[in-house]
C-alpha cells in the first residue's frame, strides 16, 4: 500500500473529488483526517472509511477560520501521530460574471480558497518540519486557472492564485524535503457541478451548456481526479515539486 503508516489531512472530504481522495487514500494505508463544514456527509465518509477497516476522523471546518485549521491539525497529531500529507480541497465555486460579483463575495471566496490553503499549508508545513522526514501538499487549481469563461470570476482569481502560490511554495519548503504541487481539475460530476448548473437558472440547461464544452463528451469522475492525487502524494512522483497537473479531458488544449 502506497500510503502505509501516513497521515493525510484533507479539506472539503465529505462529498466530490474530496470524498473519493479520502476513500482513495484509505485504501492504500492511510489514516485519514476528514476537514469539512459539512457534518452529515462528512460523518458519513468517515464511517464509511471505518466500515472497511480503514483509519479515518472527521473534524469541523472553516478553513477561513485560522483557529479551525489549528484544530483541525492538532487533532490529526493526537489522533494518529503525525502530519505527513495535506491536500487542500475545500473551496466554493460562486458562479458569478465581474459586473454582478460584490465586493464581499470576492472576499468571501477568496478567504475560503486562498486563505484557507495558505493558512493550512503554513501550518502544516510546520509540523511536516519538526518531524523532520518530510512531507507532501496538494493544492487544488482548476482549469479556471488556465483559461477564462464568462462567469465565475472571483473562483477564477482564486484558483490562479492558488496556481502560484504553490510554485512559491515548492521553493520555499525545497530546503525541508516537502514537496508542494497542484492539481487543475476540469469539469468534474460532483454536487459543486450541478450547483453551478442551478446558478445558472436551470440546471438541465446549464449541464448541457457545460456538456457541449467537453471534446471527451463527458464529464470527469471524482475517482479519476483521486487517482492521480495519489500518485502526487505518494513517493512514486518524488521528483515531482511545483508542478501543476492538469486533468480536465483536453479541456484547456
Amino acid at each position: 500500500m502506497r500510503l502505509q503508516k501516513k497521515t493525510a489531512v484533507i479539506t472539503g472530504a465529505a462529498n466530490g473529488i474530496g470524498r473519493a481522495m479520502a476513500l482513495r487514500f484509505a485504501r492504500e494505508g492511510a489514516g485519514i483526517v476528514i476537514a469539512d463544514r459539512d457534518r452529515e456527509h462528512g460523518m458519513s465518509t468517515a464511517g464509511e472509511i471505518l466500515q472497511s477497516g480503514g483509519r479515518a476522523l472527521f473534524k469541523y471546518c472553516d478553513v477561513s477560520r485560522e483557529e479551525d485549521v489549528l484544530a483541525v491539525l492538532s487533532s490529526a497529531r493526537e489522533h494518529f501521530g503525525a502530519v505527513d500529507i495535506l491536500v487542500n480541497d475545500a473551496a466554493w465555486q460562486l458562479n458569478k460574471p465581474l459586473l454582478e460579483t460584490t465586493t464581499e463575495e470576492f472576499s468571501n471566496v477568496m478567504a475560503a480558497n486562498v486563505t484557507g490553503s495558505f493558512i493550512f499549508m503554513r501550518e502544516a508545513a510546520k509540523i511536516m518540519i519538526e518531524q523532520g522526514r518530510g512531507g507532501a501538499i496538494l493544492n487544488f487549481a482548476s482549469s479556471f486557472a488556465i483559461v477564462g469563461s464568462p462567469g465565475y470570476f472571483a473562483y477564477h482569481a482564486s484558483k490562479g492564485a492558488i496556481a502560484s502560490m504553490t510554485r512559491a511554495a515548492a521553493i520555499a519548503l525545497l530546503p525541508y524535503g516537502i514537496r508542494v504541487n497542484s492539481i487543475a481539475p476540469g469539469t468534474v460530476d460532483t454536487p459543486g457541478l450541478h450547483d453551478g448548473a442551478r446558478d445558472t437558472g436551470d440546471e438541465t440547461i446549464g449541464l448541457q451548456s457545460f456538456m457541449a464544452l467537453q471534446p471527451m463528451k463527458r464529464f470527469g469522475k471524482p475517482e479519476e481526479i483521486a487517482n492521480v492525487a495519489l500518485l502526487m502524494v505518494s513517493d512514486e512522483a518524488s521528483f515531482v515539486d511545483g508542478a501543476m497537473w492538469v486533468v480536465d479531458g483536453a479541456y484547456t488544449i
